[in-house]
């Protein structure tokens, strides 16, 4: 610019000089000559500083915004419990952030933790609190709803209604092995339970108190996961179980337990005695930004309308 504006000032001082000698008609063109020269330097002047202006503004916008974008693959592996949650949620997180991609692998409790703690995932699901020989201090956990546990029945068995605690107890230790010892007609329980490592196994057994009971008898059949517990106890008129809330449909009959229903309502309240929470459990260094954003869109409005829709328990309560 500086340039343009001396070549300016030469162009008018030699025409100037050249006016000198050819009189009025010289002068009038060094005028002329002046002005456009003017008017060009000034153009260019203007032209160039909002466009070097507008690259600075155009390259901190671009900082800005791929500085906040999130990429990469979170793995999550855990609770068969959180499954239509997480899976919900899943689905939510990555079409807002479809650079995003959430692996989720159902493997239970005690081994969602596990993994988190030997790095295979960035976060473990749990639907139980950590026993006190998991807990550590940089292992951080994170409460995203909360659930209750339901015993449910064949819809067959008309005349069980109502268990209690301790009823519980005594039926999946043996002790009690026929329906007509609860209530019931003559026939021989089926009990059905959970692989030692669900969460969903874990908090059942500690709420009714099982330990005490003699602990879970030999005889019990084992299934993995939640639906299969469900579509085990749908094809035996004789079968119990246990499953999450998200699990009770009409192939199931839910009991009462001590005579309060199996509601998120109730389970809330604290009414329900068969009632956990669901978590994450994972470590500041290896959780990841991406993973880090997850965990802060679970507890969200919008993560939260997930935990409502599959019958869990909010935890802005």
């Amino acid at each position: 610019m500086r340039k343009l504006a001396v070549m300016a000032l030469a162009g008018i001082m030699t025409l100037g000089l050249a006016a000198c000698g050819n009189g009025n008609e010289s002068t009038e063109a060094a005028t002329k000559a002046a002005t456009e020269a003017k008017t060009e330097a000034k153009t260019e002047a203007k032209t160039e500083a909002p466009t070097e202006a507008k690259a600075e503004t155009e390259a901190a916008e671009g900082s800005d915004t791929a500085s906040g974008d999130l990429s990469g693959t979170v793995i999550i592996t855990g609770s068969t419990s959180v499954e239509k949650i997480l899976n919900d949620m899943k689905d939510e997180f990555e079409a807002l952030n479809p650079d995003v991609k959430i692996e989720y692998t159902g493997s239970g409790s005690s081994a969602g933790i596990t993994d988190t703690k030997s790095g295979t995932n960035n976060i473990g699901a749990a639907s139980r609190e950590l026993k006190e020989e998991e807990k550590e201090d940089a292992l951080k956990t994170e409460v995203f709803a909360y659930d209750g546990i339901a015993v449910i029945v064949n819809p067959a068995n008309t005349g069980v209604t109502d268990i209690t605690e301790e009823q519980l107890a005594d039926i999946y230790s043996g002790k009690i092995t026929n329906w007509s010892e609860v209530g019931g007609e003559d026939g021989d329980i089926f009990v059905v339970s959970r692989e030692e490592s669900s969460g969903t196994r874990s908090a059942f057994e500690e709420l009714i108190g099982l330990e005490d009971a003699g602990g879970l008898a030999g005889s019990a059949s084992v299934s993995e996961g939640n639906g299969p517990v469900q579509a085990a106890v749908a094809g035996n008129e004789n079968a119990i179980g246990y499953v999450s809330f998200s699990f009770i449909d009409d192939t199931v009959k839910p009991l009462t337990v001590g005579g309060v229903e199996a509601t998120a309502e109730l389970a809330k309240s604290g009414d329900y005695p068969l009632s956990r929470p669901f978590l994450f459990c994972y470590y500041d260094d290896k959780v990841t930004d991406a993973g880090k954003a997850f965990l802060d869109f679970a507890v969200s409005a919008d993560g939260q309308a997930c935990v409502d829709t599959h019958g869990g328990i909010r935890v802005d309560k």
